[in-house]
């Protein structure tokens, strides 16, 4: 799952209009693709190979909160970065309840921060099936972090462990009032990963060879490092991708937050995005991968189709008509399911809903969010989704 933090531009990535008046339909001139029918930006000309792998969701609607939570929960949050206090579990949580076998990998795997700002709440939270399902953050130093320290032998760190297990001893009354619910299940799993070089493997880009990593592009490795998880048998890798970018006299705000200079960020932005995807793309197509593992990128909201907002090149929000590329486990290929008016400003037809982008992921999975049910914090029975329908027409 990857995440384009701020609001990537439909109108100017996978939903241009022509034939739109020039305050709509921007600087960029769509391109053929591969797949007749399926136009896309001019500056992503490595996907317009390979359109045949991927399909676009159009005129996806949204809540507008700044944040990825709906995206990853199909609830939207209160508002921008406040969870409050509908909390459902995150995507990958569920299928670390569902599809946990235990062991040294863990079935959810995080490579990125996903908030857009360091005030706001953790999108990637368990909420009520417990920390044990929190996902495995793989940022900062994590190779190093996660191998024994030099001059710990293998039989000295299984007496700590045993050590460890016989200090855990905790008052009855703690443990009922649930204090440490999970970490128990979490520390285990820490523990043979320091013992098991799979993921720690996984994470290691030196394994790759520089043409490999040259293909990602350096703003793309944490897209390698996912397809090298999932190679690893990981469930669920989650990615935040940002592409921050230098533009004389425009600030970038790291992400996709494109209120001012749109077209001049996104002209430096959208080679690196393209760079990356169609690497994903096809290294996972090459690697025999892709039939088994699915592919999402969207992020809160599209942007504002009538150009002019902080600078008059830029875009504001706009929540009527997001996007969704999907590919692999599965899906059909080369298809646009949904359509949006002439300027890019709404659905034309029936609007599609994130939760039915998730009931899509989890149909690959194998899972019936309309059938499976978790109590929540006061014990009452939740759905996974409130509208478990999947995309009918990406199903194989």
């Amino acid at each position: 799952m990857v995440y384009l933090p701020g609001g990537p531009s439909h109108i100017d990535m996978y939903d241009l209009k022509p034939d739109a008046p020039s305050e709509y339909r921007g600087e960029f001139k769509p391109i053929r693709t591969n797949v007749r029918g399926l136009d896309i930006c001019e500056l992503m000309p490595r996907q317009a190979e390979l359109a045949h792998l991927f399909s676009i969701v159009r005129g996806l609607r949204t809540h507008g909160n700044h944040d990825p939570t709906e995206l990853l929960t199909g609830t939207p949050a209160e508002a921008s970065g406040k969870i409050g206090s509908v909390r459902r579990p995150a995507f990958g949580s569920v299928v670390s309840k569902l599809r946990d076998a235990g062991g040294p990998i863990p079935p959810y795997i995080s490579t990125s921060n996903h908030k857009l700002l360091t005030s706001y709440d953790d999108p990637e939270e368990p909420a009520y099936l417990g920390p044990a399902h929190r996902p495995f953050s793989a940022i900062g130093e994590v190779v190093k972090d996660a191998a024994l320290m030099p001059g710990i032998s293998a039989q000295r760190f299984d007496d700590r462990r045993k050590l460890l297990t016989a200090f855990d001893r905790l008052p009855q009354e703690l443990e009922r009032a649930g204090a440490f619910a999970g970490s128990d299940a979490y520390a285990a799993r820490a523990l043979e990963m320091i013992t098991s070089t799979k993921i720690r493997d996984a994470l290691d880009l030196d394994r790759e060879t520089p043409q490999a990593k040259d293909r990602y592009g350096p703003q793309g490795l944490d897209f390698l490092r996912a397809r090298r998880l999932v190679e690893a048998g990981v469930s669920v890798v989650s990615v935040a991708a940002r592409f921050s970018v230098k533009v004389p006299g425009v600030n970038d705000p790291g992400g996709w937050d494109t209120h001012a200079h749109n077209f001049k960020l996104l002209r430096a932005k959208l080679p690196i995005y393209d760079r990356a995807v169609a690497a994903l793309l096809s290294d996972l197509d090459d690697r025999g991968l892709l039939g088994r593992t699915a592919v999402v990128i969207w992020g809160e909201f599209g942007r504002q189709p009538k150009i002019g907002d902080v600078t008059p090149d830029g875009r504001g929000h706009w929540n009527e008509a997001g996007f969704a590329l999907m590919a692999g486990g599965g899906l059909k290929g080369g298809r646009v399911v949904g359509e949006t008016d002439s300027r890019g400003e709404k659905a034309r037809f029936k609007p599609l809903h994130t939760p039915q982008v998730l009931a899509t992921l989890y149909h690959t999975l194998g899972i019936a969010p309309g059938k499976v049910t978790f109590p929540d914090f006061s014990g009452r029975p939740q759905f996974l989704l409130d509208r478990p329908e999947p995309i009918r027409e990406l199903l194989g």
